[in-house]
Formats: C-alpha cells, sequence, structure tokens
C-alpha cells in the first residue's frame, strides 16, 4: 500500500536515514515500497529527550531510523520502559506501554512510536507543561 505525503514548503522528512527537504512550494510524495520515514514533526532530537516519556520514544525512534544498531537501543529502551512502567499504576499508561513493548519485539517500531506519544498527553497532565516541540499530537501517516 503507497503513502502519501503531503509537505508543507520547507518541511523536513528523514527516508531510511536520508535528511530530505521539501523546497518552497507545497508538495504530494507518494511512497511505493516500505521504508523507515518519519516527518519532522516526530523527530526528536537527544538534547529534547526531557522527560520519562521521551526517553522511551527515543531509543525506538533510533531504532526505527538505524537498524544496524539496534541491540544498543534496544537495551536502552528496556531500561527506560522497566523505570517507567515502575512508577506508574495508570490503567490506560500501563496498557499502552504493554502495547509499545509489544509492538517493539515485533518489529513495528512506527506504529509504537505513535502509541508512545499517548504517553506524552499522560505525562503531560501530570507535569503541567507540554514540551516545546514533539507535541503529545497523535495523528500518524
Amino acid at each position: 500500500m503507497a503513502l502519501k505525503l503531503s509537505l508543507k514548503p520547507g518541511e523536513q522528512f528523514v527516508v531510511n536515514g536520508a535528511v530530505i527537504s521539501n523546497g518552497d512550494r507545497r508538495t504530494t510524495l507518494v511512497v511505493q515500497n516500505k521504508v523507515s520515514l518519519l516527518r519532522e514533526k516526530d523527530i526528536l532530537q537527544e538534547g529534547q529527550v526531557t522527560t520519562p516519556a521521551r526517553r522511551i520514544y527515543f531509543p525506538i525512534m533510533l531504532m526505527y531510523m538505524d537498524g544496524e544498531n539496534l541491540d544498543k537501543y534496544h537495551e536502552e529502551f528496556l531500561l527506560r520502559m522497566t523505570e517507567f512502567m515502575s512508577v506508574i499504576q495508570n490503567a490506560e499508561a500501563l496498557a499502552n506501554c504493554v502495547s509499545i513493548s509489544n509492538d517493539v519485539m515485533k518489529g513495528n517500531y512506527y506504529h509504537a512510536l505513535m502509541t508512545c506519544k499517548k504517553l506524552f498527553v499522560f505525562e503531560e497532565e501530570r507535569l503541567g507543561y507540554v514540551p516545546e516541540s514533539l507535541s503529545a499530537d497523535t495523528e500518524g501517516e
């Protein structure tokens, strides 16, 4: 199934590790085969890893984009997910954690990332602030 990608002027996205920037006009691309693709709004920079949920998201994102270092990222993911799950009691958040872990085990990293964004909402409600980027919007491609 093809993926239709509508890009704003200047919007960036990553395909299999390559950063690609759109030109000065709105563009629509159709990706015909399976690739690791993240839009700019779904990319987290290392300096933005400032909360527990983001510490879970970041290694999943790296697993998705850099398959050559899966073991390293997987270890970090397991550590951060274990820490997170050991301190929360909310049933919905725990169910999301289980879903994320299952997707990671199956190699469904993109789906795991989109579910992880639901943890951002949970976290933002409890911390009382919204970090500056990578909002909790859970809209997928």
